[in-house]
C-alpha cells in the first residue's frame, strides 16, 4: 500500500491555514523542498517530514493515520475555483481539495510572455489540455508546436515540456493531469 505523502501534506497544511513559505517559515526547511514534496516530486526522509510535521503541529503517527473524507461536491461556480497560480501564470483548480482524487483539472491563463520556465517540467502521469484562447507555444521534448484556439496537446508528463504564451493578448487553457501534480 502506498500513501501519498505529498496530497496528504497539503491537504493538512491547507487544513491548518497555511502557506508554504509560512510552514517552511515555522519549519526552517526550504519552501522549494515543502513544494517537491507537495507535488510528489521528491520523497522527505523520516526525518525531514517529521520537522515539517512540527510547524503544523502534527505527529508522525497521526499523519499517516489521518484519512480526511473525499470531496462530495460535483459542481463549482467560476469565484470557487481555487487560485494556485502566481505571476504571469493563474492555474484555477477545481476542487478545493485534490487528496483522495487521481485527476487535477485546472483553468489555466497565461499572459502575454507567461512562462512555465527554461528548465522543463518533467513529473509522473499524463496531461492534456485544449486551448480555448490566445496562442501557446507547447514544447515536449524536443519538439515545438503554436497552438491556437481549439487545438489540444496529450502527453506522458515524463518528458521535458514547457508552455509559453505567444502574441498580444493571454491565453487560456482548459487542462488536466493525473496523477495531480501542482
Amino acid at each position: 500500500m502506498s500513501v501519498d505523502i505529498g496530497s496528504r501534506l497539503r491537504h493538512l497544511r491547507i487544513a491548518h491555514k497555511l502557506s508554504q513559505r509560512e510552514l517552511a517559515k515555522r519549519t526552517g526547511v526550504p519552501n522549494s523542498t515543502i513544494s517537491l514534496i507537495e507535488s510528489n516530486a521528491s520523497n522527505p526522509s523520516v526525518g525531514a517530514l517529521k520537522r515539517i510535521l512540527d510547524g503544523i503541529p502534527i505527529g508522525l503517527a497521526e499523519f499517516f493515520a489521518f484519512e480526511p473524507e473525499r470531496p462530495k461536491k460535483a459542481f463549482y461556480a467560476a469565484e470557487e475555483l481555487v487560485e494556485i497560480g502566481k505571476g504571469a501564470i493563474s492555474y484555477k483548480q477545481v476542487g478545493e481539495t485534490l487528496f483522495g482524487r487521481s485527476l487535477q483539472i485546472l483553468k489555466e491563463c497565461y499572459q502575454p510572455g507567461g512562462d512555465t520556465g527554461k528548465i522543463p517540467l518533467v513529473h509522473e502521469g499524463e496531461e492534456g489540455g485544449v486551448v480555448l484562447s490566445g496562442r501557446l507555444e507547447v514544447t515536449v521534448d524536443d519538439e515545438r508546436r503554436i497552438l491556437g484556439p481549439g487545438d489540444a496537446y496529450y502527453f506522458e508528463s515524463r518528458r521535458p515540456h514547457r508552455f509559453r504564451c505567444v502574441g498580444p493578448v493571454p491565453c487560456e487553457v482548459i487542462s488536466a493531469c493525473t496523477p495531480p501534480t501542482f
